[in-house]
């Protein structure tokens, strides 16, 4: 094997990590660009932010009782309620949800701080958690990933039209009886999962890029959210897989690499996409209204 091909497969047929790795980017980056729609559409990007921050207490305490098992489970629990915190404060208090937003997570960030400086648990390597290691992934943390993608994917495409109608205008769901309340706690511990599921890819910090960028460049180019979810999704696979192999060959963060090839196609696009469609894509998403 020569040349390209050889570049793209050869490290597929030498390490198996890399062929887990390829996998795991696919299905986390599938899973946070649908995600990454509603939130840039709600205008919501913060909150992907403040979740992410929040883990970083579940992933200790989590290993202090559970050891390497019990950290997925304790990032979980803590980030779908830190996200609940978060819109239970918000409901509740004068302010912005911004406001709350900021409260929550630098709350947990620094109990998970505090907690590793006291404990210092071994076998948490906390650059990873905050920047990911997806060339450590292990087959397990594949299968926890696709378990979430499949969860959060199913929720949302399940229920689409509710999504869309309670995303773009809120008051009026609220006026037909829709239970928003229950809505936006649903769509927040959908996206503390993603968050969970994606920690060894990109790890928390990291990961509120795979949460914007792909929802955020496919919007230049589509003027339909459930295209603007398909272009995202493919956008969000091709920033891991590419990505991953930037981080394999030129010995970078595997994180890093991959936030750095979204953007790349972001800028991209936006130098590329018609203007036309830009202008456009506000007022046909507010039509899509009318198809609820």
């Amino acid at each position: 094997m020569t040349g390209m091909f050889a570049w793209f497969v050869e490290p597929l047929q030498l390490y198996g990590f890399m062929r887990v790795g390829i996998v795991t980017a696919a299905v986390v980056g599938v899973t946070c660009a649908v995600l990454s729609c509603l939130l840039v559409v709600r205008g919501q990007a913060l909150l992907g932010d403040a979740i992410s921050h929040a883990v970083l207490f579940g992933v200790v305490v989590g290993y202090l009782i559970g050891g390497d098992v019990g950290v997925p489970v304790g990032a979980l629990v803590v980030a779908v309620a830190a996200g609940m915190a978060i819109v239970w404060v918000a409901r509740n208090a004068p302010f912005q949800a911004d406001t709350a937003m900021g409260v929550v997570f630098s709350v947990l960030f620094a109990l998970g701080l505090a907690l590793f400086a006291v404990f210092q648990p071994r076998n948490i390597d906390v650059f990873h958690v905050l920047f990911g290691n997806i060339l450590g992934v292990r087959t397990g943390d594949l299968w926890f990933s696709a378990a979430v993608g499949v969860v959060v994917l199913g929720v949302i495409v399940g229920g689409l039209r509710a999504f869309m109608f309670w995303s773009f205008d809120p008051e009026g769901a609220a006026a037909t009886g829709m239970r928003t309340a229950r809505m936006e706690y649903l769509f927040t511990a959908l996206l503390s999962a993603a968050i969970v599921g994606a920690l060894r890819t990109v790890g928390i910090i990291l990961v509120i890029a795979l949460l914007i960028i792909p929802g955020a460049a496919a919007a230049f180019v589509t003027v339909r959210l459930a295209t603007m979810m398909l272009v995202a999704a493919a956008i969000g696979v091709g920033s891991g897989v590419g990505g991953l192999y930037v981080s394999y060959y030129a010995n970078v963060p595997s994180g890093a690499a991959i936030v750095l090839f979204a953007g790349a196609i972001f800028f991209a696009v936006f130098l590329v996409a018609p203007r036309g469609v830009i202008r456009r894509r506000r007022v046909v998403l507010q039509d899509d209204r009318s198809h609820l």
